[in-house]
């Protein structure tokens, strides 16, 4: 069984700049068949912007997506775990911050990205997250 975040996280991911448009963001996410990206601004992390801060935040207000920069829909001042943090870190993280997703640094770095999903698959293999998550992508 894994014990630290850097064994289950997604490593290297998607990363958007906060003056790329939600239209940029949302090329990122089909691209790389994931549900949020993480803003990076000169080489630090400066928030995430996830597939329902797309739909929320721009297209149910009529927003266009071409016009709109991720900046003005990303969720900023994201608090981040460290790889070497323990599963049960991100575990206790994620309940208390009521997030999905949570961005994973080192110096300030974005290095990956790890998800109820990746914990699922780790500690209740038997769970249905777990399944889901396990499964290719259908796209």
């Amino acid at each position: 069984m894994a014990r630290t975040i850097n064994e289950v996280m997604t490593h290297d991911p998607r990363t958007i700049r906060p003056t790329d448009t939600v239209h940029d963001a949302a090329r990122q996410m089909r691209d790389g068949d994931v549900g949020a990206v993480l803003v990076e601004d000169g080489g630090r992390l400066a928030g995430i912007v996830t597939d329902r801060d797309i739909v929320v935040r721009t297209i149910a207000d009529g927003r266009d997506p071409d016009e709109v920069k991720v900046d003005e829909v990303a969720t900023k001042d994201v608090e981040a775990l460290t790889p070497d943090q323990s599963i049960h870190d991100a575990v206790r993280f994620m309940r208390e911050h009521d997030v999905r997703r949570a961005p994973v640094v080192q110096d300030g770095r974005p290095v990956g990205i790890v998800s109820l999903g990746d914990l699922a698959v780790e500690l209740d293999s038997d769970s249905a997250l777990a399944d889901i998550s396990a499964e290719a992508p259908n796209n």
